[in-house]
């Protein structure tokens, strides 16, 4: 069937809807929803089967939904409405919410309901919820929903029809800055937490810090450090460490408020964002190894269970700065020096990694410099990986990744993904070459016609696809909550395999050999003069590719490479016994819904 996805952007869950219904045999085009650019005679041009908007922030004109089905993907509960769903359930506290799939019709998220899937929502940001429990809740219902239409026979339910005991019709308003406000002498420290996790990533909460208004964005519980209220305590890895009523959280980011006339503000870490107003303030770091009683924040950890060790990370959006990729090889190079014979790098739940952090590149004085340290620090890392011979090292993809992210997870000698992840393992959107070691990860892992036609489409996978093509050797189907304690148990099953001290002996053995014949810096030195060239061309196309995609301009029209994409080149969707079966290293995982 062909399906039109409208949508206000190419987001994850637009991506992941893309990625799953070709991967099902549909053919899909995507058109965004921009001005100038109406959308009645882009349908015309489409001639769909069925319209799906998977996000999308404006209604659908009257002439499209009377002259086609449009399900329309709202991330709340039946009878739920309004712009801030997911704001309010955070915002409110709630444990249990909720996808419903309407059919457009003349008033916003009143239509009929084709399906609808609940979910948990636990004490994590909004963002990193609408990515996980949402993304797979809403994939369900959009499944079901196609599947029912396809059918030809159901019936959509009216609302008032289709909730349950207990539920009514609820139309609530954009949940803006005068609910959000957070008062640091009488919110306590869940009230602030909720506050931040509502507003994160978009719009965060406004605030004054140090004579600037400031949005704040993300935020995680401090266990140890206490002060007067509002007050800032710490610094660690960036962040800050705020004093609440009964405790204190740690922002990671900082967003100053846009001023009349000036031009628009974007996210960086809050110590880069605060630069000389922040006053002296003590760095708490931690150790490799915390000890039990540092139940606090940071974004890389450490631990060990047995014969296994396990670096994770979480970077806010994924991306890697310079300064995050030399303080992740430092953790690594630590790491490897325990006795462990597996390591398992990756993060618990969300974003694997996006590559480099485009949004301190550019604010940086010298964007062509900071992008040519940038790449060098996560060049850096991947050579780590690649050259790590004493042990195992598995790449755990619990999200999204894209980009030099992706490569990072290609460098390990198994790459394990969460079955609701999207890869994007490519970089001409942003007018790059690529860096990474790409041109020897990726062709190892797919071969060489495959790796052209990943970077030429520029389209995301799906995990089930990226399993079919070698992208990644084995798919864990569980939720975000489950991941980590799958890969858990996967790990300590590979490490004690009879065959892995003998393939970690081979390691050694094919490195050698891999360097008297085409050695490593020889691929590193190729990306690396291309992508010297782009830094430090001023006309390049990365340059004003880079400041829109930071500023969050808009684009003038549906990228032509959205549509219409064909079935995906990869072959069926594997079945059960693909993805939970045995990988190359005779560990199966175990389904967990």
């Amino acid at each position: 069937m062909h399906i039109l996805l409208l949508a206000s952007a190419f987001n994850s869950l637009t991506q992941r809807v893309h990625v799953e219904l070709r991967d099902r045999g549909h053919t899909v085009a995507v058109e965004l929803a921009l001005p100038g650019s109406p959308l009645p005679d882009a349908v015309r041009r489409h001639a769909p089967k069925l319209i799906v908007a998977p996000m999308l922030k404006t209604a659908i004109p009257e002439e499209v939904w009377t002259a086609h089905t449009c399900l329309v993907v709202h991330p709340g509960p039946v009878g739920d409405r309004g712009p801030s769903s997911l704001d309010w359930a955070i915002h409110e506290g709630v444990d249990q919410w909720g996808v419903t799939v309407l059919q457009a019709d003349g008033e916003m998220d009143a239509g009929d309901v084709w399906a609808s899937v609940p979910c948990r929502v636990p004490p994590v940001s909004k963002s990193e919820l609408y990515r996980g429990e949402i993304a797979d809740a809403a994939l369900e219902a959009v499944l079901l929903a196609v599947e029912r239409f396809a059918g030809g026979t159901h019936v959509p339910r009216k609302q008032d029809a289709a909730c349950t005991a207990g539920t009514r019709l609820r139309p609530r308003p954009y949940l803006d800055q005068s609910v959000r406000r957070i008062d640091w002498a009488e919110n306590s420290t869940q009230d602030v937490l909720r506050k931040l996790r509502a507003a994160d990533s978009q719009p965060g909460v406004l605030d004054t810090l140090l004579g600037g208004e400031w949005y704040l964005h993300g935020g995680h519980p401090e266990s140890v450090l206490r002060g007067r209220p509002g007050e800032l305590l710490a610094t660690r890895a960036g962040a800050v460490c705020r004093a609440t009523k009964d405790g204190a959280v740690w922002i990671p980011e900082l967003r100053r408020r846009r001023g009349p006339g000036q031009p628009p503000t974007f996210k960086l870490p809050a110590v880069r964002a605060l630069g000389d107003r922040l006053p002296p303030l003590p760095e708490h770091r931690l150790p490799l190894l915390p000890e039990a009683r540092h139940r606090t924040w940071t974004d890389i950890r450490y631990r060990e269970d047995g014969n296994v060790g396990f670096l994770s990370f979480s970077f806010p959006g994924g991306a890697m700065s310079t300064e995050q990729c030399r303080r992740l090889l430092d953790a690594y190079r630590d790491a490897c020096a325990r006795p462990t014979s597996v390591l398992v790098l990756g993060g618990e739940r969300d974003f694997f990694s996006n590559g480099i952090h485009l949004n301190v590149i550019e604010a940086a004085d010298d964007p062509a410099a900071e992008s040519w340290a940038n790449i060098n620090a996560i060049d850096d890392l991947v050579e780590a990986v690649l050259t790590t011979t004493d042990r195992l090292v598995v790449s755990a993809v619990a999200g999204n990744a894209a980009a030099g992210g992706v490569m990072l997870a290609l460098a390990a000698d198994e790459v394990w993904c969460r079955s609701g992840a999207v890869l994007n393992p490519h970089y001409r959107l942003m007018g790059l070459y690529g860096s990474e070691y790409w041109t020897y990860t990726l062709p190892r892992r797919v071969g060489p016609a495959t790796a052209e036609r990943l970077m030429r489409e520029a389209l995301p996978v799906s995990s089930a696809s990226a399993l079919r093509l070698g992208l990644v050797d084995r798919v864990v189907d569980c939720g975000p909550d489950g991941f980590a304690r799958e890969v858990g148990g996967l790990a300590a099953r590979l490490a004690s395999l009879p065959a892995t001290a003998s393939r970690i002996t081979a390691k050694k053995t094919e490195l050698d050999r891999l360097e008297s014949a085409t050695p490593l810096a020889g691929f590193r030195e190729q990306e690396l003069a291309r992508m010297r060239r782009t830094f430090d061309d001023p006309d390049a196309p990365y340059h004003a590719l880079r400041r829109s995609f930071v500023h969050k301009e808009r684009l003038p029209c549906t990228p032509p490479h959205l549509g219409p994409a064909t079935v995906a080149q990869t072959g069926p969707i594997p079945s059960a016994a693909d993805v939970t079966g045995t990988a190359r290293n005779g560990v199966s995982s175990r389904p967990n819904r």
